[in-house]
């Protein structure tokens, strides 16, 4: 995989109706994975929030605007799957608008996902897990790159696990009003994990850390003009980041 091939990613964010994740994610993964990758897109991975039970987080990749241009109606508009399906998936969701647009913060920054997925009917949930962090941001994407980089990677970053993903907000205009993109200016990091147990000792490790909360934690506050958002995702059993 390499940055060429998926430059765009959507972060899209669906909070459900209470305890219908798993009903969703059943009809997701059983109805909307391959009709969505026919028209050239790619999904990169649906998951279990962990902080929340009613939230269902999933990535879709995009090679260039004009793919999403013309992949988004002929999913939505003139596709099969989601015509006969919509009304059930819609049917769990309290609200689908919350989504960003992204492209990698710097020519090295972006996910990396394996070429191939589990089948249809896969039961086996994997132990991985996926940190993700949204800093809203109140000055210039490549700026915070740079300060991000040079002062909060070395010790945000595991030193066990490869580098996070960093992705900042792709300002193209929206061509498919029906799924509108948040407008805040983002930097998002993936950071993946073998297991939960290795999350929680990642932050515990961070929290415990006098440089991370007096010196980094302020400074990088700073910069932001929103509080930072955090998402614990469990890889659901198609998900191919995972």
């Amino acid at each position: 995989m390499t940055l060429n091939q998926w430059p765009l990613l959507e972060l899209r964010r669906y909070t459900l109706r209470p305890g219908l994740r798993d009903e969703l994610i059943g009809l997701f993964e059983r109805e909307f994975i391959e009709s969505q990758e026919e028209l050239g897109i790619r999904l990169f991975g649906q998951f279990r929030d962990e902080l929340d039970p009613d939230l269902f987080v999933w990535l879709r990749a995009y090679p260039d605007l004009a793919t999403r241009d013309t992949a988004l109606p002929a999913f939505y508009v003139d596709g099969a799957a989601w015509r006969a399906n919509r009304a059930a998936a819609n049917a769990t969701m309290l609200d689908s608008t919350n989504a960003l647009l992204l492209r990698p913060a710097t020519t090295h920054s972006a996910l990396t996902v394996p070429d191939t997925r589990p089948e249809r009917g896969s039961t086996e949930v994997p132990d991985t897990r996926i940190l993700v962090t949204v800093h809203y941001l109140a000055g210039s994407p490549e700026v915070f790159t740079d300060f991000f980089d040079g002062w909060v990677r070395p010790i945000f970053d595991p030193v066990d696990s490869p580098p996070s993903a960093a992705y900042v907000t792709d300002p193209s205009p929206n061509s498919f009003p029906q799924l509108p993109n948040r407008p805040e200016s983002v930097f998002v990091t993936f950071t993946r994990f073998a297991d939960r147990t290795a999350l929680d000792a990642h932050l515990n490790s961070l929290a415990e850390s006098a440089l991370w909360t007096e010196k980094v934690v302020p400074e990088l506050t700073s910069w932001l003009a929103a509080p930072v958002e955090r998402h614990l995702l469990a890889p659901t059993e198609r998900s191919l980041l995972r």
